[in-house]
């Protein structure tokens, strides 16, 4: 045998037995979908799976709960349209995950849970498995999807699924179930390879039927009083262009919902937001884009929307028309076809809306907007939300780049009306579950995803369900900074124990005067503590210049606020308090 012939046998023997597992492979089909980051927590059994990544080049970002890596891989989601990974570990991890996929679900956040578990036959048999649990049908009924996969050279297709499930349609949360022995399983490397499945347009466009543009169209044309609002499924569509485009050519006044802040700037004349209110019950004809009529527009009826009014729904999802009202134009097909779809269709005999109903509105902007001027410019001693906040506004007024994370009762209501947002994307909060506990991890999420700051505007309850996670951004040095609206408590700090013989404080009540900047300090960042406008001013304009993790402790009246913010009517009362 020649040497070039030995050595081409060799090479062929070398390749022949060049082998793959599990580990490798599930990485591998990740990579090969374009995802280079992992949000999660190590431990059994998936430690050496996120060290496998880190040293195939993917970014594996470690937390310190699940819930909170979850919760920034759903952001993540969000932010790119590609679905966010959150890797646990089994039962407790994965529980832990569980109220992030939930979240994502509702908010139609593209992400994927991947978690390890226990083996199928011991499970099945209740054989007590080292925390052993049958996850995959606890995930399903708050997943878009849930799958298994138990064959290594079966995970490219399961990932493909997983991915092609969580951003096509309506997006949302999908559980992936790995099972120990599945990741330790190995197989010929070239078989692996070509098991690998990249996912060709996993989130086809769905163009509108011509009759239900014709419809919306004719329904828009013949209205007195239209008003546009928009979701957040507007700002997730990324069509950003053609929204404002439909709304400068139509000239229909628009609200945004609070996640939908920046698609168009705040102080864009056409706003309406400062006169919500009014539109809501005045207006005849109100399209949706992107936007659901759930509980935060009061399901489209009672005292909040008055006067009979004519509902356009631009929704991707059929079974979402008529939920709640009668639909008399519904537009079916994501938002950007649809959008483009009406823009095309609005020539130069469409009329803009009539000077009586946009005069109205400017009058009553104008009114509140000098009502809350007014209460924004007072300097009371402590600080409340209103002046606390008028000093972060003016702040982030000059970094309309900055990304704004806000969680809270008080806190997230105050901020939702009076920080304005000029670019789209830029703010995160609670959304359509209205969950808290949200910040940090959306805060590390976003900062991650987009290398830009982060300002998270907290409120000292909210912030209490992730607040470990400032290590987390200490360890990863990430541009956040988290200011905390300090008032001793939830809703405020002033409620007494209605027990006068009682050892305990209220239940509404924290530690008096706590000191967060210092926890942030434990962790190696810059730690602040403020009692006026002008410190919080000075604090954050240098927080936001450093670029390094910061907490900014803002004390303020412990008796500002109301109970539940805005919420008073969903938390009842019994008979007796209210006396």
């Amino acid at each position: 045998m020649s040497a070039t012939l030995e050595q081409a046998t060799m090479n062929t023997a070398k390749e022949t037995l060049e082998m793959t597992d599990g580990f490798h492979l599930v990485i591998d089909a990740l990579k090969h979908n374009g995802i280079d980051t992992i949000f999660g927590l190590v431990g059994i059994p998936i430690t050496d799976l996120a060290r496998l990544a880190q040293a195939e080049g993917m970014r594996f970002i470690g937390f310190r709960h699940e819930q909170n890596a979850g919760n920034a891989a759903a952001i993540a989601g969000y932010m790119t349209q590609k679905p966010g990974i959150c890797l646990t570990v089994s039962a407790p991890g994965f529980l832990n995950g569980l109220t992030a996929l939930a979240n994502a679900t509702t908010n139609c956040f593209p992400m994927i849970l991947i978690s390890g578990s226990s083996e199928r036959e011991i499970v099945d048999l209740q054989q007590g498995d080292y925390e052993e649990m049958d996850q995959l049908n606890a995930a399903k009924p708050f997943a878009k999807a849930a799958y298994r996969i138990n064959k290594a050279e079966d995970i490219g297709i399961g990932i493909a699924r997983a991915i092609r499930a969580a951003v096509s349609g309506r997006p949302g949360g999908v559980y992936l179930d790995l099972p120990a022995q599945l990741l330790g399983q190995s197989l010929d490397a070239a078989r692996g390879k070509k098991s690998l499945v990249r996912v060709v347009d996993p989130a086809p466009r769905q163009i509108p039927a011509p009759d239900s543009v014709k419809r919306a169209l004719d329904l828009l044309k013949g209205a007195k009083r239209p008003l546009i609002l928009l979701g957040k499924g507007a700002a997730y569509a990324q069509a950003d262009a053609d929204i404002r485009a439909l709304i400068e050519k139509t000239g229909i006044p628009y609200l945004p919902m609070s996640m939908a802040k920046g698609l168009l700037p705040d102080t864009h004349p056409q706003s309406a937001s400062a006169a919500r209110s009014y539109v809501l019950a005045e207006a005849d004809v109100v399209m949706l884009i992107g936007a659901r009529l759930n509980w935060l527009l009061s399901h489209g009826k009672g005292k909040t929307w008055g006067a009979p009014k004519q509902f356009i729904q631009i929704d991707i999802a059929p079974t979402e028309i008529d939920s709640n009202v009668a639909i008399a134009a519904p537009v079916i097909g994501d938002v950007g076809s649809c959008v483009s779809a009406l823009l095309a269709g609005i020539n130069s005999g469409f009329g803009k809306p009539s000077a009586e109903w946009t005069g109205a509105i400017a009058e009553r902007k104008d009114k509140n907007l000098t009502k809350m001027a007014a209460t924004l410019n007072q300097n009371p001693s402590p600080m409340n939300y209103h002046s606390a906040l008028r000093a972060i506004r003016d702040v982030l007024k000059t970094r309309p780049d900055i990304n704004v994370v806000n969680e809270g009762a008080n806190a997230l209501d105050f901020t939702r009306s009076i920080v304005d947002m000029y670019q789209p994307r830029k703010r995160f909060d609670a959304g359509t579950w209205g969950i808290m506990g949200i910040g940090m991890g959306y805060a590390i999420g976003a900062a991650v995803t987009s290398g830009l700051p982060v300002v998270a505007i907290e409120g000292d309850s909210a912030f209490g369900f992730s607040g470990m996670e400032l290590e987390t951004i200490c360890r990863y040095r990430l541009p956040v900074v988290t200011v905390i609206f300090n008032n001793n408590g939830v809703y405020k700090g002033c409620d007494p124990n209605l027990n006068p013989k009682g050892p305990d404080v209220a239940v509404t009540a924290f530690v008096k005067g706590a000191r967060y900047d210092k926890m942030i300090e434990a962790f190696g960042g810059i730690g602040y503590n403020v009692t006026t406008p002008a410190e919080l001013t000075k604090a954050l304009t240098e927080a936001i210049a450093a670029g390094k993790p910061a907490l900014i402790n803002a004390a303020i009246d412990e008796a500002a606020g109301t109970e539940s913010g805005r919420l008073i009517n969903l938390n009842p009362k019994s008979a007796a308090a209210k006396k």
